[in-house]
């Protein structure tokens, strides 16, 4: 016998149709390969947001569109891959569904908008994977000593002899500043004011990230998301100000 979940209907030519309305069980089953962390909590929180309505039977239980599932694709390949906001997505989700045309999707990725599709997702997604040492090395640049400075310092960290997409970009901004004669040493103080926002972060996050459910850890996530680009944003114009002065 044959599961709803993965039983799609069939055509008379053998190919699988999905079906028009599904519910919130079989949406579970449709994303779990690619998002084997999604629960229905995680689903009801981004609905709270205003990034999906789905819709609603008489008895009030919610039903998902073929249209609503891509759209959920959308949304959980850019929080994974591109690690954006969820006010950043809905912003530019929010525009599509006006009818208007946004140059750029979130991220910065430049694909014309239409109907949020699976290909789409795809495009989107292709997750990315740890790196081999030499994979890192190789990707940026860097020397294999300027890799062991920065772990010295904290500023990377390994899994064995696999760096994870952090890491990479830790170092290829390594490289950059070392073009200027700045090196590791010089960097310390950032894994310190680093270490101190996740501090504030998590500070301000502890009254909803001590509760245990899906939904509040999720809520949780996204309000330190929220706060890191308030802290981003404050640090990037305390040194801009001070650059803009250098001219004067």
């Amino acid at each position: 016998m044959v599961s709803s979940a993965n039983a799609r209907r069939q055509t008379t030519a053998g190919e699988p149709v999905r079906p028009q309305v599904l519910n919130i069980g079989e949406v579970l089953s449709e994303l779990s390969d690619d998002f084997p962390q999604i629960t229905a909590s995680k689903i009801r929180f981004l609905e709270e947001k205003g990034l999906i309505t789905p819709q609603r039977t008489a008895a009030g239980y919610r039903k998902y569109t073929p249209g609503d599932i891509d759209r959920l694709r959308f949304i959980l390949a850019l929080q994974r891959d591109q690690y954006l906001p969820l006010k950043v997505i809905k912003d530019y989700l929010d525009a599509v569904d006006r009818g208007e045309r946004p140059e750029q999707l979130p991220g910065g990725l430049k694909l014309a908008p239409r109907s949020v599709s699976e290909q789409l997702a795809q495009e989107l997604s292709g997750h990315t994977r740890d790196l081999t040492r030499s994979e890192l090395i190789g990707g940026s640049g860097a020397s294999d000593e300027l890799v062991e400075e920065l772990l010295a310092f904290g500023l990377i960290e390994s899994d064995g002899d696999r760096f994870d997409e952090h890491s990479a970009r830790v170092v290829a901004s390594a490289v950059k500043l070392a073009g200027f004669g700045i090196e590791p040493r010089h960097l310390r103080a950032f894994r310190t004011a680093a270490d101190r926002e996740l501090g504030l972060v998590e500070r301000a996050i502890a009254p909803v990230s001590s509760r245990k459910t899906v939904s509040s850890r999720a809520h949780a996530a996204e309000t330190a998301r929220e706060i890191s680009d308030a802290c981003l944003a404050l640090h990037t114009a305390l040194v801009q100000g001070a650059i803009s002065k250098l001219d004067h």
